[in-house]
């Protein structure tokens, strides 16, 4: 059993799509990329367990390297 949700969970994607990309409105290349640093670990301390937020962050990483391909 995979300690990640799988399937869509989130009712309003676009919504929450806009409101990532309009987050990044104005900020530098190196802002932006503080952003998602701080949004990652927001995300990881509500999740509060340690295997799933790493599971999350490999399951992420192997979805980049898929695009390699």
């Amino acid at each position: 059993m995979s300690l990640l949700a799988q399937e869509d969970r989130i009712g309003a994607p676009d919504e929450l799509y806009q409101a990532l990309v309009d987050a990044h409105d104005g900020l530098s290349d190196a802002e932006s990329r503080q952003l998602n640093a701080r949004l990652i670990l927001l995300l990881a301390n509500h999740i509060g367990d340690v295997d799933v937020a790493a599971a999350a962050a490999l399951e992420a990483r192997m979805s980049v390297l898929a695009d390699r391909e």
